[in-house]
């Protein structure tokens, strides 16, 4: 069988290996960026005929509204964190490396056919992706999941996450979320609005990465304003739905930010492998970064091992 394949795959998962990924995150998860993103002067929503703005259509009708998952958002800490975990993945850019991708960048880089085939390797290993609202229901209520549930999820708008990895998830019927920097939308090698709202429209979810990827940890009063209620409406208006979930800029995270993020409407947060909170649990939650030097097995038993 070809899980048994993955499952006996010579490559194996060490403490230190995710110590040492976690770490070099702290370096920046835009290291991999070539110039610094400052606020865009006024832009037009209007497509061009750049390929840069085009529409990837799906593979499969655009799904029906279904009733959302009961989210129970008063469920205490222990109740959430004596459920198991479920995977996350986090991708930043699916793209062919170059020769000026230096070696940490290329782990937030993951090159066209190797993501092909760690997708490839997701769907014949029986996964089956989820959105966070069902991870939010199974967490505080016990909602089933299917088999083998699974969360992708992409940081930072990058285009090539909509021109190279989109239609490999849609090959596969997966649905995954988009965390987007807002700062980002409408600019040289980011997504445009209208393929944010294409994205959401077919089924996948939409979540807030701030305005323009600046360390939480950092945030003064303002920056509150800045960073997360902006950003939360400006996608709420672009895709018509509630934003709730929030993912960390470089994974970082501290107790004085969850009482904010609950202030500005975010039901939940992802991290990256830390450990979660005792006390919030939901505003911790845990993903690792599939590397651009994986192969399919060594990213199966990653996830088999990490969560």
């Amino acid at each position: 069988m070809l899980t048994n394949f993955y499952m006996h795959t010579s490559y194996t998962l060490t403490i230190a290996g995710l110590s040492i990924a976690a770490a070099a995150l702290l370096a920046s998860c835009d290291s991999t960026r070539t110039e610094h993103i400052t606020a865009p002067p006024a832009v037009t929503a209007s497509p061009t005929a750049d390929s840069s703005h085009t529409l990837v259509a799906s593979t499969e009708e655009v799904p029906t509204a279904m009733p959302a998952p009961s989210i129970n958002l008063s469920a205490d800490a222990a109740t959430v964190l004596a459920m198991p975990e479920v995977p996350v993945l986090c991708y930043h850019q699916v793209r062919d490396w170059r020769d000026s991708d230096s070696k940490q960048a290329r782990d937030y880089i993951v090159p066209v056919e190797r993501f092909k085939e760690q997708m490839q390797m997701l769907a014949d290993s029986g996964y089956h992706t989820i959105a966070p609202d069902q991870l939010m229901a199974y967490l505080t209520t016990g909602a089933a999941l299917p088999d083998k549930p699974i969360i992708i999820t992409f940081d930072d708008t990058n285009l090539d996450q909509y021109t190279n990895a989109l239609p490999e998830l849609n090959k596969h019927g997966f649905k995954a979320t988009f965390f987007i920097m807002t700062v980002s939308m409408n600019r040289p090698r980011y997504m445009t609005r209208e393929q944010v709202k294409d994205l959401s429209d077919n089924g996948h979810t939409i979540g807030s990465h701030t305005w323009d990827h600046q360390n939480v940890k950092k945030y003064q009063d303002s920056d509150w304003l800045t960073q997360v209620k902006k950003p939360k409406h400006t996608l709420e208006e672009i895709t018509g739905k509630p934003v709730t979930y929030f993912a960390y800029p470089f994974g970082l995270w501290n107790k004085e930010a969850i009482p904010a993020l609950k202030s500005h409407g975010m039901t939940a947060a992802f991290q990256l492998a830390a450990k979660r909170d005792e006390q919030d649990p939901l505003y911790t939650i845990r993903r690792i970064i599939a590397s651009g030097y994986w192969s399919p097995g060594r990213l199966y038993k990653n996830i088999e091992g990490s969560f």
